[in-house]
């Protein structure tokens, strides 16, 4: 029960109440039992003021002539005693109001109703002395004035006793309706307490339970305000919070969003950890790099999972020969992977883990290992006729000249690698200039039966050296193509003037054309040397040869594929090889019926 605010605001305003209260009811007692002492002392004061005016016996210092008749008509109030008592070394009573004869001639110290302390105070000192005495249950307000003569020397006390009955009865009297005063004022504070408590606490409890609503995910919570004061002002800045972390939270969540998109759907890899090794985030795809469920995430830690690709990722590596920071090039099941890592900071500026970005750079290795071996195939078809030129000059500088048969044939070879050079110069510019589009197509409609008899025509003589049969079949009916006719010509030459140079002496090379739905298919199919399973994926590489030393005789610059690509490419189509090593090749051009004019 006390845990709830309510009953401690109750509490505090019982408790506060209670302390004034008593506070106030002691200080009013003390104050009001102080003025009837006072008025009391007063009174005594004037009754031993009375004595020393009235009797005579007293004036003239004759305490031994003092009689019970100067004092028998005194009004003295009940409770009262009035003790004359003379000094000497063992001080008496020589009088009493009222009279009673048993007491005369006693010694004072014979009395338990005197106090002995203020009978000597006042002999030796000369002064009054005033002071309340308990005497059984009751209590006795007591003065004692000393009488002195001429030179002012003690010559006896005037002994005043009072019962404080009456006085007590009246404080006990005030303590009870103090008493009664507190208790019915305690009551009202309660129920006024626990009024003023639930004003102030339902406000609260409803924030409370709106906040708990809030804890739940429930974030569309208000509380009505129903004051200006600090309660009115903590509901109005709760529902300002709830609109702001309302706002806040869409925010985070169009950031996590995003974030959480970028990183799903990013190319590379992503995984994070904190400084522990325990995985905090993995995306897909370095998900798929590392072989590893989501699931499994929770199982494991970062080290035991980036161990797969390198152990000098793993934060173990890392702590002992770097600052968190740094990249490797990972090679793993013919995949190349770029591993870069940096630390990410804790609220307290301390290094809280790592993120480690996978890139699978196996392309790019791909693409880089080819471009060297392009510059390399580029670098050795050019020297090989270089040399040649160079040697055959030298040759004919040195002195051949005279001769005139063999200076001939030296400048035939040195004018055939001059051809060879301009092939390969000529080849390289048109792919170059494929490459960065600046090639200037003309689109024509053209008929393609014409377009193919032509090119076949320009390499029949070629074939029939070979004692080759070359057949060429074309569908009836096929509509124009709207095509660049060197480009196309180019295309078909390069791949007929293969399949002659390729095919052995009596082979069978042979050409169809047909329509399939809106594309133009030309299949150019031989029974020549094939192509081995492996070189396949290559063919269009620049500068490959499936034979390097066997096509550099029979002429090739190794670009006739990689051009024909191009160009077929650069007419939205398509061009496919299949082969198979000794038994024969098939390439299929495949170019759209539409108009390809850009």
């Amino acid at each position: 029960m006390f845990k709830s605010i309510r009953w401690k605001f109750t509490t505090i305003y019982f408790l506060l109440v209670f302390i004034a209260m008593l506070i106030v009811g002691v200080f009013i007692i003390k104050q009001f039992e102080k003025v009837q002492i006072e008025q009391i002392d007063k009174t005594m004061n004037g009754y031993v003021g009375r004595v020393l005016d009235v009797s005579q016996e007293i004036k003239a210092r004759k305490w031994d002539e003092i009689k019970e008749s100067a004092f028998n008509n005194w009004p003295v109030p009940i409770g009262y005693k009035i003790y004359i008592i003379e000094k000497s070394d063992y001080p008496k009573i020589v009088g009493t109001i009222p009279w009673n004869n048993k007491d005369i001639g006693k010694s004072v110290f014979d009395f338990k109703e005197i106090n002995p302390e203020y009978i000597l105070y006042s002999l030796n000192e000369g002064k009054e002395s005033i002071g309340i005495q308990h005497q059984d249950d009751s209590r006795e307000n007591h003065l004692v004035h000393p009488v002195t003569d001429e030179n002012d020397e003690v010559i006896g006390l005037i002994y005043v006793t009072s019962e404080l009955k009456e006085v007590d009865a009246m404080l006990n009297r005030s303590k009870v309706i103090m008493i009664e005063g507190t208790i019915l004022a305690l009551l009202v504070t309660i129920c006024i307490g626990f009024v003023i408590a639930k004003s102030v606490t339902i406000p609260i409890n409803d924030v409370t339970i709106k906040a708990k609503q809030m804890v739940s995910g429930d974030f569309d919570q208000r509380v009505e305000v129903k004051s200006e004061d600090e309660i009115g002002q903590l509901a109005t800045m709760f529902n300002t919070l709830t609109e702001k972390l309302k706002i806040t939270l869409a925010e985070i969540y169009r950031e996590k969003s995003k974030m959480d998109t970028i990183f799903n759907h990013m190319a590379d890899g992503v995984i994070g950890c904190d400084i522990k090794g325990n995985i905090l985030h993995a995306n897909p795809i370095a998900l798929n790099i590392l072989n590893i469920e989501f699931d499994a995430l929770t199982d494991v830690d970062y080290d035991t999972v980036i161990s797969k690709l390198d152990s000098k990722l793993t934060l173990k590596h890392m702590n002992q020969s770097s600052d968190y920071r740094g990249s490797e090039l990972i090679s793993k099941d013919n995949h190349s992977y770029l591993v870069k890592y940096a630390p990410f900071k804790n609220d307290n500026q301390e290094i809280g883990g790592i993120i480690a970005v996978l890139q699978d750079v196996t392309e790019q290795q791909k693409l880089e290992n080819m471009r060297r071996e392009f510059v390399a195939n580029v670098s050795h078809e050019l020297k090989t006729p270089i040399t040649t030129i160079k040697s055959y000059t030298e040759t004919i500088i040195d002195g051949v000249i005279d001769e005139k048969e063999l200076t001939l044939n030296f400048l035939e070879i040195v004018n055939s690698e001059c051809d060879r050079m301009t092939r390969i110069v000529r080849d390289l510019l048109q792919l170059s200039n494929m490459d960065y589009k600046q090639t200037k197509w003309k689109f024509k409609d053209l008929e393609v039966k014409e377009l193919i008899d032509k090119a076949v025509m320009k390499l029949t003589m070629a074939a029939k050296d070979k004692n080759q049969a070359l057949t060429t079949t074309i569908e009836e009916g096929l509509p124009n193509i709207h095509v660049d006719r060197d480009g196309i010509e180019q295309v078909i030459l390069n791949i007929l003037s293969n399949a002659i140079k390729y095919t052995p002496d009596g082979g069978a090379i042979s050409l169809n054309v047909f329509k399939v739905m809106d594309t133009l298919n030309i299949v150019i199919k031989d029974n020549g040397l094939g192509i081995p399973k492996d070189d396949l994926n290559r063919i269009f590489e620049r500068f490959y040869r499936v034979d390097k030393a066997r096509s550099r005789e029979m002429g090739g610059t190794g670009l006739g594929l990689s051009i024909a690509k191009q160009i077929v490419q650069a007419h939205k189509g398509t061009i496919e090889i299949n082969s198979e090593y000794n038994k024969g090749t098939e390439v299929k051009i495949m170019l759209p019926l539409v108009n390809n004019d850009n």
